[in-house]
């Protein structure tokens, strides 16, 4: 694996976790505005999570690795993006995936007691060209 140097998010947090992972699935942007995009293609993502936190769980993680892939890969792991209800209201450009990972990491973290946190996730569509997404918190 080519590994890869992402943005920083700034945080007062005591721990930062990163969790890296490829996913294959396909979408269209059913608008002419798309151009080529318009037709049912695919990518190979790879996608990067940013989690941080101050208090590890009781057996000393931010959280498991393993649970943010399953929340994410498993679910979208070659398959249509469009097919998925959370994509029915808007279409699954690069940007609104990585909000919705973020979102489905957040739902996930706050079961947890530890209550860690989703800063950052990146979604790279291409070799070429990437969507960073940070969800806006109160300061």
């Amino acid at each position: 694996m080519l590994y890869q140097y992402y943005p920083q998010v700034v945080h007062h947090y005591v721990y930062e976790l990163n969790k890296d992972f490829h996913m294959s699935a396909a979408h269209f942007i059913p608008s002419e505005l798309a151009g080529k995009c318009q037709h049912t293609h695919g990518h190979t993502y790879t996608v990067n999570v940013t989690i941080a936190g101050d208090e590890l769980d009781e057996i000393g993680f931010l959280i498991d690795f393993k649970m943010i892939k399953q929340a994410v890969h498993d679910r979208y792991d070659h398959t249509l993006l469009n097919d998925h209800a959370e994509y029915r209201s808007q279409f699954p450009t690069t940007e609104v995936v990585a909000k919705e990972i973020c979102n489905t990491i957040q739902s996930l973290l706050d079961s947890k007691p530890n209550r860690p946190q989703c800063l950052q996730v990146i979604v790279r569509e291409t070799p070429t060209s990437y969507v960073v997404y940070r969800p806006k918190r109160d300061l």
